[in-house]
């Protein structure tokens, strides 16, 4: 009955180390593994060549291997696996697995050790891995007995995708992989979602119930569970605005009524004060970051917060909620479905639309000027198909996107909530990937380009046609606007080299287009969709254009008066 039901028999099998590791990632349904090799886990690179339904995509870093899998795994909604060797490859990937560990990304992160033996003598490229990264991951586990690999990494798998998403690494010391043993498997685990009790939905809509000026503040958690349908269903039967939290834009179709905008860096007043004035926030599946809630000042004592996150942790982490309910984000929407409330906000719900409206208008263009930041987003919206997944680095030219970009539909947009550089290109890879129908785009900066351009010749060798956008204004855009905040006219560090980047695309073997206007960046779209190979197309920007809102000018001028 119960395999019936689709549960996995337990069972027993005679294989060496690094063929149980592969049996592990084949019961849980992984086909692509992402790393740069290393000697110390060559008997696993071997079982994966053996296997067929698993690729291994080589990186030319460990960093643009882990925003890959990250990446992919973003796209893709399970578990991804990145590996590396030792300590020295550990060191590289950390970024990745510090972004998803910020992200609440699933990843198993596969590490190379050295031979058990030498453990404790400083051993070549040796480093405690689970000290290492116990504070930017869910666990961190080494394997010591042969016979527990698939406990322990069926294990991994269930802590990386079960409450709040996020990384587990396992560390495999390499005497190991070369031992055999009976394996015991067990059943492959079950995201689990937890319901809210009926006391919980009941107090919860009794709240919604009362108020005057509420909304739904929405994160990744609504993602994680697959909630977005359920989100619009109980948004529209409600009349509910809803908000986005950093980086979760495409929790809700952006060109819907109540939609009221997103919650990131450099927002816009108007939408700011969509949340401020309004007297109940349904958060859902958000942890209330730093940047969401405006440095931890978003929020004031006389608003309620009704909190419904899955993981326990989450709640009065940042704000005490008047309500806080441990539940998955879609279960809590289904069982909200059935309430009865009786919406009386339509006037306020259409007036956070207008203000939204108001703040995503594009800016009258004069025709002397170059392209613009904002042109490059118009540009990318009038080109692009509705389902195309955008990736980005970290860097002010984001400000853009957020403000302008119009996410219609779900799984669309992949950022980090970390802020890392260098992360927009390899997680376009990883994405592209997992969704290999689909277009896929990054967008950077030249800085957080250069630190992972070399993955465009990974994308070229696999062939995965990516289109990368790079925003080239030789200069740390958003550091160099800091510095301009708190020292005007004070410039160091921050400027850049010229790189024609057309030129290092091409010696990659990718393809490469300058374009200076929105019709040559409009046709190197369309042609970069058709020709169907990794595209990079460079944009000569304004230093001046430092923000969506302000020039380095009007910032200096703001700061000597």
């Amino acid at each position: 009955m119960l395999q019936a039901m689709g549960q996995q028999k337990s069972d027993k099998m005679q294989l060496s180390s690094a063929k149980a590791i592969v049996e592990c990632l084949k019961r849980e349904h992984v086909t692509t593994i992402f790393c740069v090799p290393g000697e110390s886990y060559l008997p696993v690179m071997d079982a994966i060549l053996d296997e067929e339904s698993m690729k291994l995509i080589s990186a030319r870093h460990e960093g643009g291997a882990a925003f890959m899998a990250e990446g992919y795994a973003k796209a893709a909604k399970i578990p991804s696996v990145v590996m590396a060797t030792r300590g020295v490859g550990g060191a590289n990937l950390a970024i990745g697995v510090h972004t998803a560990y910020q992200d609440s990304t699933p990843m198993v992160v596969l590490l190379g050790q050295v031979h058990r033996k030498f453990r404790g003598r400083e051993g070549f490229q040796e480093v405690e891995l689970e000290q290492f990264f116990a504070p930017i991951a869910k666990w961190t586990v080494e394997i010591n007995a042969v016979e527990r690999i698939p406990e322990l990494l069926q294990r991994a798998f269930r802590i990386a995708k079960t409450g709040r998403p996020g990384p587990v690494v396992v560390s495999l010391p390499e005497d190991l992989l070369k031992e055999e043993a009976e394996m015991q498997f067990g059943p492959v685990s079950v995201r689990p979602a937890p319901a809210p009790s009926q006391r919980e939905i009941s107090e919860l809509t009794a709240r919604l119930q009362q108020a005057s000026t509420p909304i739904i503040l929405a994160g990744g958690g609504v993602m994680s569970a697959g909630a977005e349908e359920a989100l619009l269903l109980f948004a529209e039967k409600n009349m509910l605005p809803v908000v986005a939290a950093f980086r979760r834009h495409d929790v809700f179709p952006n060109d819907h009524p109540l939609y009221a905008g997103h919650l990131g860096l450099g927002t816009d007043s108007g939408i700011l004060q969509t949340v401020q004035k309004a007297d109940v926030i349904f958060a859902i599946g958000t942890r209330l970051s730093e940047v969401t809630t405006q440095d931890y000042t978003l929020f004031s004592p006389t608003q309620q917060l009704l909190h419904v996150d899955i993981d326990e942790a989450v709640l009065g982490k940042v704000y005490s909620p008047q309500l806080g309910i441990v539940a998955d984000a879609k279960e809590a929407l289904l069982a909200l479905l059935k309430t009865d409330i009786q919406p009386a906000w339509k006037d306020w719900s259409q007036e956070r639309r207008h203000i939204y409206q108001q703040a995503t208008a594009r800016p009258e263009k004069q025709s002397t000027k170059p392209l613009t930041n904002t042109d490059v987003i118009f540009t990318l919206q009038a080109n692009l198909p509705d389902d195309a997944i955008i990736t980005n680095d970290a860097g002010n030219f984001a400000g853009w996107l957020h403000t302008f970009y119009q996410f219609k539909q779900k799984n669309t947009y992949i950022g980090p909530t970390s802020g890392a550089m260098g992360y927009g290109l390899p997680a376009a890879i990883g994405a592209k990937l997992a969704c290999p129908d689909r277009v896929v785009v990054s967008l950077s900066g030249d800085g957080g380009l250069m630190m992972t351009v070399q993955e465009l010749e990974t994308a070229v060798r696999c062939n995965i046609p990516i289109i990368s956008i790079v925003f080239n204004n030789c200069m740390y855009g958003t550091i160099r606007m800091h510095q301009e905040i708190h020292f005007p006219k004070k410039v160091i560090g921050t400027d850049l080299g010229s790189i024609h980047f057309v030129k290092l695309a091409e010696s990659l073997g990718a393809k490469g287009i300058f374009v200076k206007t929105e019709k040559e960046l409009g046709e190197a779209l369309q042609q970069a969709i058709k020709d169907k190979k990794p595209t990079l197309i460079e944009i000569e920007m304004d230093r001046e254009q430092i923000a969506v809102a302000q020039t380095i000018q009007q910032i200096r001028n703001r700061n000597t008066k």
